[in-house]
């Protein structure tokens, strides 16, 4: 019972919340970059709990599914069909054995899209997580993006007996309702708190970094984002002993090109931090391509903590509302409900 990867797409590769624990030891978390989208695909699924999901950028996979699935999609729409036709993201969605998920139907809207089945993906767990952290090749799916022909196991299929078209159609009845804070894709200003540094830049650099527009750099990764603006200078450059890095923290390197630490950042950094970016817009940041435009405006920390407790209200409403969903998907698994670990 699993999901078999005809084309692997540009770079898809299995992400939780990150791997927490293990930064002292020089073990990045790593983690999806768009947790939001990673969160609210697997609430949609009907799972509980931080089941990996299939991050997938830009050009996503084509992957073929061997026993009847429920799944969902969130984040970027990178323009999916199930066996050719249009499906949506932020629905409920069954695939019977042999159907086929692809993608590049339509433009994509935004970079990274995230799959979630129900009781997710059977992955190994690498020090309490089954995020791949890609560079050094450990976690996920054999610790790297997918390659054609990986088969890749479920952890509850549903029954093949059941009436997945009856499924479908039940689920399809369902009313979803997604609170705004979780389903809108922010497009105005990043908003960011000072950093630790963030007195010790010059007048004119502050100004340049809340007023002026920076590029995201080709140069540009999972581990950060490079930024293309003005020159970020600190009045008297001194040095620094390294400290945590953060993921959003905002880092100014000798040079004073800004870089955006993200999810693969490095466990500890040596470089003046000018600002961090506010949790509630790491998912606007994370779904940001490169030779895209940033700007950012500062927000205080009262205000940012109150997103932050409104984004977490919301999903525990989310959750509330989704019990019938997981209650017919239990139903409907091919697995006994003690062998269900993560649904």
């Amino acid at each position: 019972m699993s999901v078999t990867v005809i084309k692997p797409g540009m770079l898809s590769s299995f992400q939780d919340s990150g791997r927490a624990g293990y930064q002292h030891q020089g073990i990045p978390a790593a983690g999806a970059m768009d947790e939001r989208a990673h969160r609210l695909a697997n609430a949609l699924a009907g799972n509980t709990g931080d089941p990996a999901t299939l991050e997938m950028t830009l050009a996503g996979p084509t992957l073929r599914f061997d026993a009847p699935t429920c799944f969902a999609l969130a984040g970027a729409d990178l323009g999916a069909t199930l066996n050719g036709q249009d499906i949506p993201v932020h629905r409920p969605l069954v695939a019977q054995a042999g159907d086929i998920l692809a993608f590049g139907a339509r433009p994509a809207t935004g970079v990274r899209g995230y799959l979630a089945v129900y009781g997710g993906f059977a992955l190994p767990p690498v020090m309490g997580s089954e995020s791949t952290y890609l560079r050094c090749g450990f976690g996920g799916f054999n610790g790297r993006a997918l390659i054609k022909g990986d088969r890749v196991a479920l952890r509850a299929p549903l029954a093949t007996d059941r009436d997945v078209g009856r499924l479908r159609q039940s689920l399809w009845n369902l009313r979803i309702y997604l609170p705004g804070i979780l389903a809108s894709k922010r497009r105005g200003p990043i908003r960011f708190l000072p950093g630790m540094h963030w007195l010790e830049f010059s007048e004119a650099s502050r100004q340049a970094f809340t007023t002026a527009e920076f590029r995201i750099s080709p140069q540009s990764d999972r581990m950060g984002y490079r930024l293309a603006g003005p020159a970020l200078f600190m009045d008297a450059p001194r040095q620094m002993l390294s400290e945590a890095a953060s993921f959003g923290t905002v880092q100014v390197p000798a040079g004073g090109e800004a870089i955006i630490l993200m999810a693969d950042r490095q466990t500890t950094g040596g470089y003046p931090k000018i600002a961090q970016v506010a949790t509630v817009d790491l998912a606007a940041l994370a779904q940001a391509a490169p030779g895209q435009t940033l700007r950012f405006e500062p927000i205080d920390m009262d205000e940012a903590q109150r997103l932050d407790a409104e984004r977490e209200r919301a999903f525990a409403q989310l959750h509330e509302a989704l019990a019938p969903l997981r209650a017919t998907l239990l139903s409907a698994d091919g697995v006994s409900v003690t062998d269900q670990t993560r649904a």
